[in-house]
């Protein structure tokens, strides 16, 4: 008989985990140190991008580098967007934008949201082994691509939120179609609620899966998804200190847990996409209830937005860090103008850079095909790490 079993002497394997691997995001690449299958040391390579993208904005006014922040989280562009306007907005003096402004802001950020979330929970159940949710996800966010592409003319890049003045608006008959759009929604969401949670196989891959503690989120100073699955209400759009825009007038939830584990975050996700439908219909509403012809510009708001367009009007000076609750957690910029249109610095504070070292801590012990999971849960962009 030939005996199978592994001598006591076997040595440590070192494992180049992505950047190839499909579930490696893109440009992740980890160093992983195994004993057989199970995870010793991991050490997180932030990718290859290297773009610049930080100083590339010192370079051009600030109206065009607003497509830097589409190409950070591309997953979930208008937060960005957002963060970079308000960073700019908030050092001009005696300016609030309008109402119905703020208004079609958080529309488009919501739906930003619902987009990142579909996308995060089909990816990471495809990597754990479900393919179905990924063809149900995709086909409820080309319903929201073509929103998109009706508003702004750009299904994901689609520079809709612009600092100081003249922001695009969405018309009234988009604002019906998105109405419509979210009443099957919570239809795809029960369907993947009733397939993923029912299923054992599904629970025993998530469950106790890369558990977070509140010691974590001081470490790493974790926020969004991460920070509630702890039972950390951490969440901008509600504190009064913290919310910005159309978000003080409305009401809404922000949900938590206790466990801190994978299958919390995924149950987090699709508490929030509900939570965002619930938003968007509630100024849909609001709009539709005024009755208002918001696409009506004024010969002095053209001319206004040509001569911050051209770089003809001078801004006023200042310092401004912002921040919004973004999908992913806290993104803020931090902004210095001088009276040219140009930034001196603007620094960029993005969720996924703090959640990619959690792989360093969270990944010990697990086996290998437990850091799919764990990957996916932490829903990570590249394009915000490696800028």
């Amino acid at each position: 008989m030939i005996n199978c079993s592994l001598p006591f002497n076997t040595k440590n394997l070192t494992l180049n985990f992505g950047p190839q691997h499909p579930a490696a995001h893109g440009v992740l690449r980890l160093n992983l140190e195994l004993h057989n299958e199970r995870i010793i040391k991991c050490d997180p390579h932030i990718g290859l991008l290297h773009r610049g993208t930080e100083l590339l904005i010192l370079t051009k006014p600030n109206l065009l580098s607003l497509p830097y922040f589409d190409r950070l989280d591309y997953v979930s562009m208008l937060t960005q967007e957002h963060a970079y306007s308000l960073s700019i907005e908030s050092i001009q003096k005696n300016f609030t934008q309008p109402i119905i402004v703020q208004q079609n802001r958080v529309i488009m950020d919501e739906i930003s949201r619902i987009l990142n979330h579909l996308l995060a929970i089909a990816c990471h159940a495809l990597d754990v082994g479900s393919m179905s949710i990924i063809f149900w996800s995709f086909e409820e966010r080309e319903n929201f691509m073509e929103i998109y592409e009706n508003i702004t003319g750009a299904r994901m890049h689609t520079a809709f939120t612009r600092p100081i003045f003249f922001n695009k608006n969405i018309s009234n008959n988009n604002i019906i179609k998105l109405i419509y759009i979210l009443q099957t929604l919570p239809i795809t969401i029960t369907e993947i609620t009733s397939i993923l949670n029912i299923n054992k196989v599904w629970k025993i891959r998530l469950k106790n899966i890369g558990i977070l503690t509140t010691k974590d989120e001081i470490l790493y100073n974790i926020s969004g998804v991460l920070a509630r699955s702890v039972n950390i209400k951490k969440d901008l759009r509600q504190l009064k200190s913290t919310t910005y825009s159309f978000y003080k007038f409305i009401n809404f939830l922000s949900y938590t847990t206790k466990n801190g584990d994978s299958l919390d975050r995924f149950n987090l996700r699709l508490y929030e996409i509900l939570e965002s439908i619930n938003i968007i219909n509630t100024i849909s509403f609001i709009i539709l209830k005024k009755k208002t012809n918001i696409n009506k510009f004024t010969m002095e708001d053209v001319i206004t937005h040509f001569k911050i367009w051209s770089g003809f009007n001078k801004i006023n000076s200042g310092n401004c860090s912002t921040y919004i609750e973004s999908s992913k957690g806290l993104f803020g910029v931090n902004t210095i103008l001088n009276t040219s249109t140009i930034p001196v610095t603007c620094k960029i504070r993005s969720p996924s850079y703090n959640h990619l070292y959690l792989l360093k801590n969270l990944s010990k012990g697990l086996q290998l095909a437990d850091l799919i999971t764990l990957i996916g849960t932490i829903d990570i962009v590249f394009g915000e790490i490696d800028r």
